[in-house]
């Protein structure tokens, strides 16, 4: 099927975003770590579908961030335009999926970046998240957050550095520095990223790898609801604590700078209706900013 190949024609069903090139599946072996699971990221900055996982993954690291070691890792979602397949050969026909997909991930997401800066790579924002990793772990997955709002929310075309700089400097990272290992080791950190996706026959984005310290495992493809993925950790390791957090929107703007509609319901456990209902109000009252697109909201913290 060709669609299947295509990188930018995600599959909301499904849950991912396919890249074009073939991968065999191979077994690695992976060093221990501290915490008792190691998981292992695939992901992209444009990959739709890993936006639509934000509130999963957010909720996992609360609940269970004990016991799981997260790592990203860049999977190459869109190299260039050279490809021709799946109903998407340019870049205006990503416009009206990304739209789509927003809806069904209930995620704001405005395809119309791809009408009025579309990005001819997603290799640019790949590699400036491997120096910013470089730099910072943690710092790096901020990183990761600020370039997606930029691109899904501010339709801004994240390729280009002075985004990449402004990103940086939000996320408290040397923005100077990051530039300078853009062209130099960031990108040969993205090789090897490109190189175990391919080892690990890694077809999508996003893809899960959930392993413990005797070297079981489980994968995940795709986007899933919470229990897939806690699923995973508690077949691996069956003990792990599951840890109380602050639920209230006060707690949960503490941890985070922002927060879509379906990210609180997801952490607050508040029905979707209600968490925007509050959101609304607590933006009413100033207390909250509201980013609005055509697909929904996003609501930070006012300054």
């Amino acid at each position: 099927m060709e669609e299947k190949n295509n990188p930018l024609l995600c599959d909301p069903v499904e849950g991912i975003c396919g890249i074009p090139d073939s991968a065999a599946n191979s077994k690695v072996i992976l060093q221990n770590t501290e915490k008792p699971i190691r998981v292992i990221y695939f992901t992209d900055p444009i990959c739709s579908s890993c936006w639509g996982i934000e509130p999963q993954l957010r909720k996992l690291k609360l609940e269970y961030g004990n016991s799981i070691e997260f790592e990203y890792r860049m999977g190459g979602l869109l190299p260039d335009w050279s490809y021709n397949s799946g109903g998407i050969s340019k870049p205006s026909d990503v416009a009206h999926h990304w739209d789509e997909v927003s809806i069904y991930y209930d995620m704001p997401i405005d395809g119309d970046v791809w009408l009025e800066d579309p990005l001819h790579s997603s290799y640019p924002p790949s590699i400036a998240f491997k120096a910013a990793q470089m730099q910072d772990n943690e710092k790096s997955i901020l990183f990761l957050r600020i370039l997606r709002e930029m691109i899904f929310l501010d339709k801004k075309n994240i390729t280009k550095m002075e985004y990449l700089i402004a990103a940086a400097k939000k996320a408290g990272l040397d923005a100077e520095k990051l530039k300078v290992d853009c062209e130099t080791k960031a990108k040969i950190a993205f090789e090897e990223d490109l190189k175990l996706a391919k080892k690990l026959g890694v077809r999508g984005f996003p893809t899960l790898f959930f392993f413990n310290n005797t070297g079981n495992n489980e994968a995940i493809y795709g986007a899933k609801p919470y229990a897939g993925y806690e699923s995973a950790i508690l077949k691996l390791y069956s003990a792990a604590p599951k840890n109380q957090y602050g639920k209230t929107w006060e707690s949960l703007f503490e941890k985070y700078d922002s927060l879509t509609a379906k990210e609180f319901s997801e952490l607050s456990g508040t029905p979707r209706n209600e968490s925007e209902n509050l959101l609304n109000e607590l933006s009413g009252k100033g207390i909250l900013v509201e980013l609005i697109t055509k697909n929904g909201s996003l609501w930070r913290q006012k300054i």
